[in-house]
């Protein structure tokens, strides 16, 4: 056991020759404090990396800013100063790749990033999209407006919506033909009935 500790104080990072503090203290904290958080650090970097063959990096990534930081001063509560520092880490990485492919994190509210807001013209757009799509549904038969609520906006599949609404999948199927054909006719006027016509 105590070589299995003495590789991973190692692996971390934190033996710095010339530190401030006392290396051995700073070993000794890193044990006590840092390392039992492990299993967390990487349930939280493997929640918010998709990639995960960069997550054991990443830990020591987060490693090795924690002892550098840690050399200077010990931070009061470590758990905290692990998880902000983890969180700052990916927060870097995305930036410093410039672009984020949506699948390169999972939970982005986690990460506080900021994310570009659209601008009043499209957010006054996109309200009036709703209404129209929320009037047009309100005016779709009750058991219509029922199937494409389920499968089109809570996103079940034809046998579940059968079973919340007591009916065969076939029924489910004609529910939501007619209903998105309806739907499309309220919305788009000619233009939806033109393209169905050959």
């Amino acid at each position: 056991m105590a070589e299995s500790t003495d590789i991973k104080r190692k692996d971390a990072g934190c033996i710095r020759p010339g530190a401030a503090m006392n290396t051995s203290d700073l070993e000794t904290w890193f044990v006590r404090e840092v390392l039992p958080l492990e299993a967390a650090l990487m349930q939280f970097l493997q929640h918010n990396w998709r990639n995960q063959s960069d997550i054991a990096d990443l830990r020591q990534d987060v490693y090795e800013r924690v002892c550098l930081a840690a050399q200077e001063q010990l931070p009061d509560n470590a758990k905290a100063f692990v998880f902000r520092t983890a969180r700052n880490l990916l927060v870097d990485r995305i930036r410093r790749e410039h672009v984020v492919p949506i699948e390169a994190v999972e939970d982005v509210d986690a990460l506080s990033v900021a994310m570009e807001e659209p601008g009043p013209e499209r957010a006054v757009i996109a309200r009036d999209e709703l209404r129209r799509l929320q009037s047009a549904l309100d005016r779709l038969p009750p058991r219509a407006r029922e199937a494409i609520v389920l499968g089109r906006i809570e996103g079940l599949q034809g046998n579940e919506i059968a079973l919340r609404m007591g009916i065969t999948e076939g029924v489910v199927s004609r529910h939501l033909a007619s209903g998105i054909s309806a739907l499309a006719d309220m919305l788009y006027g000619e233009d939806a009935q033109s393209r169905r016509k050959p």
